[in-house]
């Protein structure tokens, strides 16, 4: 099924005063702009113009493809949660706006976004146009529009923070990650291989993902299944973009880091990571909220990415990291040297934690899935950055693919990375990206 993004906005010169709206139709997939409308309307207030110019955009929409998913994105907090049903419609001059609003779509194939003014500047532009030409004895026309319908697809993140490149809705890359074995940054890679105990490290991450381009456009072609294998629609699905934090001075040294022990923050280069992901996302345009673990790594991660993209950070202490005991600060090999019936024991069974009373595998999934469920009852519909650790995105992945627990050593994530998993009404989960670091290169 095709989806497009319609952005809108209206405006007036005096609140009751001379009024216009725009309104922008563009391609969820590529970003491509593929209509404008604006239009003079007289004198009404802002709210009505708002609602002529979603009008606008929504017929627009139907006009191109009236099967089509479409996700609405208006600066104007009043339309969005009125159109989403949260707030009730009293204005008598609104109402019938907004009935004939919710009949050009059909409901469950229509999502409202409510997104900063600056991240609206071509509907906002569109619509001072259409006040100009009013103010003229003229109508708007788009032969005289400074808009152009070829945007380029993905600017560069060259504005303040906030500024998400509009065009970058295009690459609704829904990114899935991988639940895993916990081990903060490296020891992880070293459980996966069990007869000798030594991991892939970066390496073999590198030789993983040699081509980033394939992969983005796979990531492209899944986010918008268009036949066979996409499911019901069901209307938009909750995608959860799972970032792991950027590296800590015990990432390269490949140390367990859980949530039991000295809590590192970000190294140098982890904070470079941090802002490489940040410049990332905001092409892309398309994450709406951002979740973080408690722990320092995950905080300044989230912080630096967030700040990039103009929102704020909010804290769920179910995606914080497995503790590992007493094995906080050991390597792998420390491991095996000290506790090896533990660690046998421990890689074993997901129901036996580290040694000193660590969280087992299957506690951290239990804590996962509940952060996760209370997630998906928040930001129903909405793409959310989850900024979180090795185990809890392996869980999630794990889980999303319906994968014994053994799974969570035959997964490599490296710092920094991300993946994507979408979730549909109907329980119901599709993981659409992992350990993808093409970001970072």
């Amino acid at each position: 099924m095709r989806e497009f993004v319609v952005e809108a906005d209206g405006g007036s010169r005096g609140n009751p005063g001379p009024a216009g709206y725009g309104a922008v139709v563009s391609d969820a997939a590529t970003g491509e702009t593929l209509a404008e409308a604006a239009e003079y309307i007289g004198v009404a207030t802002n709210n009505v113009a708002e609602y002529r110019g979603l009008l606008a955009g929504l017929r627009a929409a139907r006009e191109l493809d009236p099967d089509a998913r479409v996700r609405v994105r208006m600066d104007s907090k009043l339309v969005v949660e009125q159109m989403s049903g949260r707030w009730k419609i009293k204005h008598p001059a609104m109402k019938p706006l907004a009935a004939e609003a919710a009949t050009v779509f059909p409901p469950d194939r229509v999502t409202y976004e409510w997104i900063p003014r600056e991240r609206n500047t071509h509907a906002d532009r569109l619509a001072n146009e259409a006040m100009d030409a009013g103010k003229r004895g003229e109508q708007w026309s788009p032969e005289a529009s400074r808009a152009d319908l070829a945007t380029p697809a993905v600017p560069a993140p060259e504005g303040p923070p906030g500024d998400a490149a509009a065009g970058a809705a295009r690459v609704r890359e829904a990114l899935a990650s991988a639940g895993g074995a916990g081990v903060e940054d490296a020891a992880t890679r070293d459980a996966p291989r069990r007869n000798d105990g030594t991991g892939a490290g970066e390496e073999a991450l590198a030789d993983a993902d040699a081509d980033a381009d394939a992969d983005r456009r796979a990531a492209q072609a899944v986010a918008t299944p268009s036949s066979g294998w996409a499911p019901a629609d069901m209307g938009a699905p909750a995608t959860f973009v799972l970032l792991r934090h950027g590296e800590t001075p015990l990432t390269p040294q490949k140390r367990f880091s859980g949530s039991g022990g000295s809590d590192p923050s970000l190294s140098g280069i982890g904070r470079e990571q941090a802002e490489k992901v940040a410049a990332a996302l905001a092409r892309r345009g398309t994450v709406q909220a951002v979740v973080a673990s408690p722990l320092a790594r995950t905080r300044e991660t989230a912080r630096i990415v967030a700040a990039r993209l103009g929102l704020d950070v909010a804290v769920e202490d179910g995606l914080r990291e497995t503790d590992f005991g007493a094995w906080e600060g050991l390597t792998f090999g420390e491991v095996r040297e000290r506790y090896p019936e533990d660690l046998d024991a421990w890689l074993a069974s997901p129901d036996v934690g580290p040694t000193g009373g660590g969280e087992s595998f299957a506690a951290t999934a239990d804590r996962v899935a509940e952060a996760r469920d209370k997630l998906l009852a928040e930001y129903r519909g909405r793409t959310v950055l989850l900024v979180t650790h090795v185990t809890p995105i392996k869980t999630m992945i794990r889980l999303a693919l319906g994968a014994p627990p053994e799974a969570l050593f035959r997964m490599e994530l490296s710092a920094a990375s991300l993946s994507a998993v979408a979730y549909y009404a109907d329980g119901n989960a599709s993981v659409r990206l992992f350990n993808d670091t093409s970001h970072l290169r």
